[in-house]
């Protein structure tokens, strides 16, 4: 509902038809050999002005620490996850609970019961198991976190006085929900907001999630809350603030960098890419989208002016 998509272009469909440098999942077993720390390292991107800042750092850190690095934009996770897997792609952002569960419905079904949840802890244990057998490490996670979230105008906050999903609650105000159409279902959207924080939610607008369609039904009345995500970079353009999630209805999508095990999973790698953790914020993370999305800079020169800022380069 909230990870992006997209056509990958020519050279990702050459991943699928190139040779596969590691193991297959059939034969790899369990993982015995020790982590590999090849020195040329290929980043993916899955080509959304985040993820392309996320791959973007990614280099710029690896590249300090002594490793000659390439990105590709792979737009797909069901093209760009299995040539991580084989090694054609080394290092990519992830989030932990929106991963955790696409590697378990590749694993089990796509109506396997979720591992994903509001606790990161379980996340991330679900996630490393799922993720050890194909041969891929999970490193830790950092601050931010892109998960989906709820916004209403600020004049309509600040007359109801609203900072909180639970204060929206225990108003007894009636919020039609601008969304996506399957938010009519999902237990995170509509079904959440009324069970978790007894929202009184009259319908769901079914204009998507975070568009600009959406938000201008919010912004002029139409509707009274809409669905997005924690680093929507373009909530003040609208008059729109977030609404704490005090409850934790959203599941635990931390970003964690994933890796192919055999090429790099060394401590080098993840020493590289770990200085990043006490750092990145979501705030940070949706001033740096606001800067390429908004400001039309340059994602290479936004990361890099951002990890300069902060000692990392």
């Amino acid at each position: 509902m909230r990870r992006r998509t997209g056509v990958a272009g020519a050279a990702a469909l050459l991943l699928l038809g190139g040779c596969a440098t590691g193991p297959s999942l059939e034969t790899r077993g369990e993982v015995t050999e020790p982590p590999g720390d090849s020195k040329s390292l290929v980043v993916g991107s899955a080509g959304f002005t985040e993820s392309d800042l996320l791959a973007q750092m990614y280099t710029l850190l690896l590249n300090k620490a002594g490793y000659s690095t390439r990105i590709l934009s792979v737009a797909n996770r069901e093209l760009y996850e299995p040539a991580l897997e084989s090694g054609q792609i080394d290092v990519v952002p992830e989030y932990a609970a929106t991963f955790a569960d696409w590697l378990n419905a590749k694993k089990n079904g796509a109506d396997a019961r979720p591992v994903g949840s509001p606790d990161l802890d379980a996340t991330m244990k679900a996630l490393r198991r799922l993720a050890a057998p194909r041969g891929l490490t999970v490193l830790d996670p950092g601050k931010a976190v892109d998960q989906n979230a709820f916004a209403v105008a600020a004049s309509y906050a600040e007359q109801h006085e609203l900072k909180t999903l639970s204060d929206l609650g225990r108003s007894g105000l009636k919020v039609r929900l601008a969304a996506g159409d399957e938010c009519v279902q999902r237990p995170y959207c509509a079904p959440g907001l009324k069970k978790v924080y007894g929202i009184d939610i009259t319908g769901v607008d079914p204009k998507g999630v975070g568009t600009t369609q959406a938000k201008k039904a919010v912004q002029g009345g139409q509707d009274q809350m809409v669905l997005t995500t924690s680093t929507d970079a373009t909530l003040d353009d609208f008059g729109l603030v977030l609404l704490k999630d005090d409850k934790k209805l959203q599941n635990a999508d931390y970003l964690v960098p994933v890796v192919n095990r055999s090429r790099a999973g060394s401590e080098g790698v993840a020493a590289a890419l770990g200085r990043l953790n006490p750092v990145l914020t979501t705030s940070d993370l949706a001033s740096m989208n606001e800067q390429v999305d908004s400001w039309r800079r340059l994602p290479r020169d936004v990361a890099e002016n951002y990890l300069r800022d902060k000692g990392l380069l």
